[in-house]
Parts: structure tokens; C-alpha cells; sequence
């Protein structure tokens, strides 16, 4: 599983054309969620681990040195096949190691129900929408996370 983590002093997703808000937070990181083909829900109990306990989130002296559970509590996860995009050749992006839908959406679920079990408040998007993310990256500060 890939993740893209964001630190945010806010975030939501749209859908509809940007006329339906699905799920939005205040601060606290927005995560862009891709699965691959062998990943499994024991991959996606240690990606929310990560991302639970990832420590990107200022202390009082503005380091970062606190993790989202021991701050806001909120995350906004997102499923995004493109995150398995291959641009090694050509112009157009190759999807084949992103999972199809039928394998990827009960993964995204098992990383937003971890999440919830160690004790977040998760919004998430809407799988197999068109979905609109708006963002304020706070910092900013992004990271890759590979599990």
C-alpha cells in the first residue's frame, strides 16, 4: 500500500461536481490512499499504524514531534488508484499495478476502520466517485509512506 500524508490546517472532499461535501476535518493530516495488487488487510492495519503514530505534528515549540493521536485526532483518507501510476514510459500513465476496485475498496476501509479502532475521527471520500480534495497543507508538510 502507498499513502500520501499531508499535514493539514484543514481539508474536504466533494463530490458531484463539488456540490456534495462527503467528508471534511479541520486540522490534522489528509491521506491519499493507493492499493496494489498483493497488498493485504494486515498492510493496511500497519499503514493506519504509520499513519496513526507518524510524528509530524508540531509540539509547543512548533517541532515536529507529536502524532496525529496525540493531537487533533483527524483524518481525512481518500482511496487513489493514480498513487500506482507507472510514467516510466511514454506519456500516459499505466495503471496496471493499481488493484481494481472490487480489491482495493474493502483495504481502503480496513486502513479508515484501524484508524477508528486506535481512536481518530476519520472522514473519508466517496470510492469510485469523482471526488474534488480541497486542502490548506499546513507546514507545508507532506511524506510518503510505502507499506
Amino acid at each position: 500500500m502507498r499513502a500520501v500524508v499531508q499535514r493539514v490546517s484543514r481539508a474536504r472532499v466533494t463530490v458531484d461536481r463539488g456540490r456534495t461535501s462527503v467528508g471534511d476535518i479541520g486540522p490534522g493530516l489528509c491521506v491519499l490512499v493507493g492499493v496494489t495488487h498483493d497488498d493485504t488487510p494486515e498492510r493496511a492495519a500497519k499503514l493506519a499504524e504509520r499513519i496513526w503514530n507518524l510524528r509530524i505534528m508540531d509540539d509547543e515549540n512548533g517541532v515536529m514531534n507529536r502524532s496525529v493521536a496525540e493531537t487533533t485526532r483527524s483524518v481525512l483518507l481518500v482511496s487513489q488508484f493514480t498513487l500506482y501510476g507507472d510514467t516510466s514510459r511514454g506519456r500516459r500513465p499505466s495503471w496496471l499495478a493499481a488493484a481494481p476496485p472490487d480489491v482495493a475498496e474493502p483495504l481502503v476501509e480496513k486502513v479508515a476502520d484501524e484508524l477508528r479502532r486506535l481512536g481518530a475521527d476519520v472522514a473519508t471520500g466517496r470510492f469510485r466517485a469523482e471526488m474534488t480534495v480541497e486542502l490548506v497543507n499546513d507546514g507545508p508538510v507532506t511524506i510518503l509512506l510505502d507499506v
